[in-house]
């Protein structure tokens, strides 16, 4: 499991720390940022498909982002997170591409429930595109 990248981009270092810890753990490498243009750094350097991305963070929106990186790579898992919700946000959320929208505090069984279910989905694409 330890080829199973995740980035969490949440502008809160005590947010990236609990993300971090726990999924480590569980055996993943943990990418973090504090903001979108930082996110976009590291992806040009790591093949990354499992993202937690918050909605408000500085400069580029957690939905700006979102939609950037499904563009360059649509098969990449990503979740939103967010402090606050609405329908309106909610919507825009489905509209880029999001997998799944967490409000914080996101208890960490569902967090480590949505990787393990987002490598699952990676890995049987990745049968299906190895067996054609």
């Amino acid at each position: 499991m330890s080829d199973n990248k995740i980035l969490v981009v949440d502008d809160e270092a005590s947010i990236r720390m609990l993300f971090e810890s726990a999924l480590t753990q569980k055996g993943y490498k943990v990418i973090t940022a504090s903001s979108g243009e930082d996110a976009l750094k590291i992806l040009d350097k790591e093949s990354i498909l499992v993202m937690f991305l918050d909605l408000n963070l500085p400069g580029m929106t957690g939905i700006e982002l979102c939609a950037k990186i499904m563009k360059i790579t649509p098969i990449a898992i990503a979740f939103a997170i967010t402090g606050y919700s609405s329908h309106f946000e909610l919507s825009d959320c489905k509209d880029v591409g999001f997998d799944d929208y967490f409000v914080k505090p996101v208890p960490l069984k569902d967090i480590i429930k949505a990787v393990d279910n987002a490598f699952e989905k990676l890995n049987r694409w990745k049968w299906k595109t190895d067996q054609s």
